[in-house]
């Protein structure tokens, strides 16, 4: 571990044992779940331990690639819809302010295994495991946690720790409650001293909120965020509501990755050909030749002291295992894959040869389907978490009418193929299931009108024995 990763760590432990002494709580840990996370997060961010050194391994970032495809084919045109009258379209109109980072928040998910959404007044808050404290939960149902949130204005840092939790009431219920503390320092890894609300920019919110109930005073069907989690066991800490990143269980294949890209790339920048010249066969550099001054050699040629008979001249043109290098960092890319859900040889360096067929693809790629499948059911499920927790404040603070909403869901199929769509419906055309207008508008760019015009035109015409009208 570097110096910088162990002083972020004796924060990270100061961060903790300062939020359980402000809440009186006792936070449950896992070591291996920290320093799982915390390799992770240097992984994806650029910065793998293997990465420099005396070895020059350079990285491709290959982790981040993996985290930006699946989130690309998650929100493949995700489409968005909550109907219930006014209710319905101020949780639409809330939700549409971040609907460009669902994307951004889906690839953060999976590189570091689970983020939650929290509410913030405007939109969306996201926090990663490195900006919560768990403190209790059964499960993958978290019950119990504290968010940390924080700005910057000139060179104090502000920190504002939010703790949500189910408490048992004595009448059985389960009120929710919400506490804020507010702090300031000088060092953006430390909380400083705790302050009053008013004094920052969370100046409003209250430090302990009465008892959160629904309005015929039963317990809220859920926390206030949303959870989206990465779909498979927790085979690090199977005690931890926290997922894993999709690509921790191919650590080793992602540092053998770096080394062989950096090794061919190192190849390449080295094989340049060399001329070895003796010095009997080349004048010094800048020395008249017929009234003329020598022009200065190339840098691939090089003079060498001639002490033989015969002058000396030899050309050295490396040769390359490129090929043999991309064999290898192909098998790597498929391995990979495979270990992150993908299926076989989703990812190469080389393009694919040949047509297939929209259902080879899909047959192809079932691994790959599959796994974007479960992710867009967590997404779903978180989705479902913050809109909930988006009604509860519409309810508290009367920021909408009351009434029921209901969610759609549409996401768009990744085994699409534009020109097989394409011929499919130029069948249902000349089966005569769909108009030839409609083909037009939809494929070839024409308004309905134009689309119309050309049809009508193109219907033949009743006429005589020889055509006239």
């Amino acid at each position: 571990m570097g110096l910088i990763a162990q002083i972020r760590r004796w924060f990270g432990m100061l961060f903790r044992s300062q939020a359980e002494q402000e809440f009186q709580v006792r936070a449950p840990r896992s070591t291996e779940m920290d320093e799982a996370l915390t390799t992770c997060a240097h992984i994806y961010r650029g910065t793998p331990e293997w990465a420099g050194g005396a070895d020059g391994v350079r990285t491709v970032h290959f982790a981040r690639s993996v985290c930006a495809e699946v989130a690309r084919l998650t929100t493949l045109a995700i489409g968005i819809h909550i109907d219930g009258g006014d209710r319905g379209a101020w949780l639409q109109s809330q939700l549409d302010r971040d609907y460009f980072q669902l994307r951004a928040w889906v690839e953060q998910a999976a590189a570091y295994g689970t983020v939650l959404l929290k509410p913030n007044g405007r939109g969306f808050d996201l926090f990663t495991p490195f900006d919560i404290l768990l403190v209790s939960y059964s499960g993958d149902d978290i019950q119990g946690v504290i968010f940390k949130d924080s700005y910057v204005e000139g060179e104090q840092y502000y920190t504002r720790l939010e703790y949500h939790r189910f408490e048992q009431g004595e009448d059985g219920s389960r009120p929710y409650y919400i506490s804020n503390r507010a702090f300031v320092s000088r060092s953006e890894e430390a909380l400083g001293r705790r302050v009053a609300l008013e004094e920052t920019r969370w100046a409003g919110l209250m430090e302990e909120t009465p008892p959160i109930l629904k309005a015929n005073g039963e317990s809220l069907d859920g926390p206030m965020f949303g959870v989206l989690r990465m779909p498979g066991a927790n085979h690090i800490d199977p005690t931890s509501p926290l997922g894993l990143p999709v690509f921790c269980n191919a650590l080793e294949e992602l540092r053998d990755l770096d080394v062989a890209y950096s090794r061919n790339a190192g190849e390449i920048f080295d094989s340049e050909k060399l001329i070895l010249a003796d010095d009997r066969l080349l004048l010094p550099d800048g020395e008249k030749v017929k009234g003329k001054h020598r022009p200065k050699l190339p840098h691939y040629v090089r003079n060498v002291f001639g002490s033989g008979t015969e002058d000396f001249y030899q050309e050295i043109v490396p040769s390359l295992n490129t090929e043999t290098r991309l064999a290898g960092i192909n098998a790597l890319l498929s391995q990979m894959g495979y270990k992150c859900g993908f299926s076989n040889g989703y990812f190469v360096f080389s393009e694919k040869t040949g047509m297939v067929t929209a259902t080879q693809v899909e047959a192809d790629d079932r691994r790959t389907i599959q796994l974007i499948k479960d992710v867009r059911d967590r997404l779903e499920s978180c989705l479902d978490g913050a809109v909930y927790a988006l009604s509860v404040y519409a309810d508290l603070y009367a920021l909408a009418p009351a009434g029921t909403y209901q969610i759609t869901y549409d996401f768009g199929d990744i085994t699409f193929n534009a020109e097989e769509d394409k011929q499919t419906w130029w069948k249902y055309v000349t089966q005569g299931k769909v108009p030839f207008w409609y083909y037009l508008t939809k494929f070839e760019g024409f308004t309905e009108t134009e689309a119309k015009a050309l049809e009508q035109a193109a219907q033949p015409k009743d006429g005589g024995l020889f055509g006239e009208e």
